[in-house]
């Protein structure tokens, strides 16, 4: 019996050592395997947050060309607005201008009154600025007044008023445009020059490559008139 229990006792621990022989592969193998697919893991996670971002940079570049796209329109738009309002601003005789043009001295005869048929009167003034606004003049201004759409030149007594300011001879009028062609129409024979020089007006025509205007005096106002609104209910 002894000897069976021997033989017993051996089968059972040759069982054992192969149990825990298989025991210690798997176990091996397992440890070998968490690592391997942990790895698979981070590596599909990586790629898939590496898509995500390349996905964020192409929606951000999108986004910053749209951006610039809008600030150029906003640029352009708002250059285009000065643009109208300094036009607008000169027309109105708002800001004082330069550029060439002619420079014109009209005086009455030496030794004539205000009063006599010979002074320089206010429609003769009035020729001379008609001829220079036919002639292309984009800015005009007499003795200091710059002339605008309500502008008046009108005998006042024995003076003449300018936007109901007071002036007197010389008259020095200043106009902005084509010296050449404002010279040549002022001067052209049988016209407003000739004329007044026939009746002893002394009157000089100077060609100039820079003349200033002045600004207007008194702002432009409007009592009555109102813009007409368009695109509204009639």
């Amino acid at each position: 019996m002894k000897k069976k229990e021997l033989v017993s006792l051996g089968l059972i621990a040759l069982a054992l050592g192969f149990l825990l022989a298989f025991t210690y592969r798997t176990a091996n193998r397992v440890e070998r395997t968490v690592p391997y697919d942990r790895a698979h893991e981070l590596t599909l996670e990586l790629k898939a947050l590496a898509k995500e971002r390349a996905d964020l940079e192409a929606q951000a570049r999108d986004l910053r060309a749209k951006l610039a796209k809008a600030k150029q329109g906003y640029s352009e738009a708002q250059l285009a607005l000065e643009a109208e309002v300094k036009e607008a601003a000169a027309l109105a005789g708002a800001v004082p201008l330069e550029g060439p043009g002619v420079r014109v001295v009209v005086d009455n005869p030496p030794g004539t009154a205000g009063g006599t048929i010979f002074a320089v009167r206010d429609e003769d003034l009035l020729k001379i600025v008609n001829e220079l606004r036919a002639a292309g003049a984009e800015a005009i201004s007499i003795n200091g007044q710059r002339l605008v759409s309500t502008s008046e030149i009108r005998t006042a007594g024995s003076f003449i008023n300018v936007n109901l300011q007071r002036i007197t001879p010389p008259y020095e009028i200043l106009a902005i445009g084509d010296s050449a062609a404002l010279k040549a129409a002022l001067e052209v024979k049988g016209g407003i020059v000739e004329t007044l020089r026939d009746w002893g007006v002394r009157i000089q025509v100077e060609a100039r490559q820079q003349v200033k205007v002045p600004a207007l005096s008194k702002p432009l106002r409007f009592d009555y008139a109102r813009a007409v609104e368009t695109g509204g209910k009639s």
